[in-house]
Parts: C-alpha cells; structure tokens; sequence
C-alpha cells in the first residue's frame, strides 16, 4: 500500500518507498456520511478499496453498516475519529462543572470500548473549550486528570490515545491548543500512562501561529499526524480543511514537503492521514485524487534535496 518512487540522480535510478503508513479522515472526505447514513457504507468502502491508503480514520458507525464493512477492514487499519463527535455534543473533558465532565468521560469510555471490540488501536480526540486565559491553566489540570482516566481504561482495551491540537484564536477555540502546551499536558499523561501521544495537524499549524519545525521539540510525544489546509479569508482563518489549492487554502506543497523532511529527521514512526474535505464545487474523488499528487509531489522533493 501507499506508493513508491523512482528518481534518477546522475544518470542513476533510485527506488525509494514513502516510509509512513497512509490514513484518511473519512468524514472529511466524504461528508455526506454524517448527514446521510445510506452513503455510508458506500463512501467507505472506496476508501477502504484503495490500495494508496493504509488505514481508514472513521465516525461513529452503526453495527448494521460495521457488519457490512468489516470483512473489507482485514488489510486496513482502522482508527476511530471522535473529535467530531466531542465537537458536536459539547464532550468537555476539561469542564470545571464533574457532572459534565463525568458525563464526557463515560461517553469517550464507551466509544474505546466499541472501538476495542471493532479492532481498533488508535481512538483520536480533542479538548473542550477554551475557558479563557486566567483559568487555563486550572482547566489543563482537569484535563490531564480525564487522561489519565480514560488513558487507563483505554490500555486495559490495547487501544492508543492520541491528543489533537486545535487552533484558540479563530475557529475551534479549543483549550489544546498551543503545541507546548500540549505537550506538556501529554507529558503529565505519560508520568501514569504510556499510551497517548499528540497529533499535530499541518491545517491547524497557520492558526496556531506554528511551523513544522514546532513539532522538532516535541516529537517524542508524536503519535500521529494530520495533513491539510487552513482556509484563510478576507479578515480570518477557518478550520474547514479545504483540498489543497482550492481559493483560500492556505498550505502548499512545500510545507508540506517541509513537515516530511522534520519527521524523517526526528524518525517518526507513526502515521500520516490526510483531512480534506470538498467544498460546494468539488467532489471527493477530485480532493482526493489533488491530495494524493500534493503528497507524492512532497515527497519527491524530500528525496531530491537528500540526493543533493
């Protein structure tokens, strides 16, 4: 799966395999499976039928649809993508109010233990809302205390945690966040349980304010990686993942080629997913087919600037 290439350098071919495993938010990519459960099955499966992708990152699934589905995930991973989810139901692990944040402990509980029984390894989620500057630092508190929760149910399941960074400022306006800060609370994490790790976002890096070179200092803490765009407007950014190149798509090739080259340097071993999602006048297939080039292209000039 994934691809290779080969590149002639002084008259010489050299034949080099993209080193990561390949993911894909499918919700992004096909976002008529949240609004329409008949598309479903149908979207994943040609996601799961494409041999470019390694692993399939999916939303909440019925068992009627998982049991049409499963017999297709043998030879792909599948992870499960609940910052949607934390999103749209106002889970908050970093509430002030226990009730609340019980309440959203027990639902991200209940989706590792489905995920556990399904075979995933990997359950993806995002903190709760920014409660602004003077309690942040109370609400990280709280919010290792979920992990460390959640963290230790999920290990008793064999099922890895990883922490997304959303942007504070214009979008999302999640807690987590900026990337030291994201790091440190991973950090407290890991002092009582060894399976979590973050997962930067390359479309969430120009609303932080970051770089791929941000993620050089953390990248012992890196447990997967998004790739995307920010949608820049005419006085903001958006988080709405549009494909690359599309008007208002703020990454490019080359920092995506720039990420590629830091994870080599810092021998990242996780995964890498794409997040992308059509806007009205596109198609999935076209964001898709657009992503895929954007990678191979990126990782073509890695290799090139190496050979020197």
């Amino acid at each position: 799966m994934g691809f290779a290439l080969t590149i002639k350098h002084k008259g010489l071919p050299f034949f080099t395999e993209f080193p990561w495993k390949i993911s894909i938010v499918s919700s992004m990519a096909f976002p008529r499976i949240i609004q329409d459960k008949s598309a479903l099955v149908e979207d994943l499966l040609k996601i799961l039928n494409d041999s470019f992708f390694d692993a399939i990152e999916v939303p909440s699934i019925d068992q009627e649809s998982w049991d049409r589905l499963v017999k297709h995930t043998t030879e792909k991973a599948t992870i499960r993508s609940l910052q949607p989810d934390i999103l749209t139901n106002k889970l908050d692990m970093n509430a002030f109010d226990s009730s609340q944040r019980q309440r959203s402990i027990d639902k991200i509980k209940s989706e590792i233990n489905l995920a556990a029984h399904r075979g995933m390894g990997l359950v993806c989620v995002c903190s709760g809302p920014d409660p602004g500057a003077s309690k942040r630092g109370e609400a990280r508190d709280t919010l290792v205390g979920s992990l460390v929760e959640i963290c230790e149910y999920a290990r008793e399941k064999h099922i890895r945690i990883a922490l997304e960074t959303f942007d504070r400022d214009y979008d999302k306006k999640l807690l987590i966040g900026p990337l030291d800060e994201a790091a440190e609370v991973v950090t407290k994490v890991k002092t009582r349980c060894d399976n979590i790790g973050l997962m930067w976002d390359l479309s969430h890096a120009p609303l932080l304010k970051e770089t791929a070179n941000d993620v050089r200092r953390i990248a012992s803490l890196l447990g997967h990686i998004h790739i995307g765009c920010a949608k820049k407007t005419n006085s903001s950014y958006l988080d709405t993942h549009p494909g690359f190149y599309t008007k208002g798509a703020v990454n490019s090739e080359n920092d995506l080629a720039a990420l590629l080259q830091v994870l080599l340097d810092v021998k990242y071993q996780g995964m890498i997913g794409f997040e992308v999602k059509p806007e009205s006048e596109q198609t999935s297939e076209e964001i898709i087919a657009t992503s895929k080039g954007v990678l191979v292209g990126a990782y073509q000039r890695v290799v090139v600037n190496s050979l020197g």
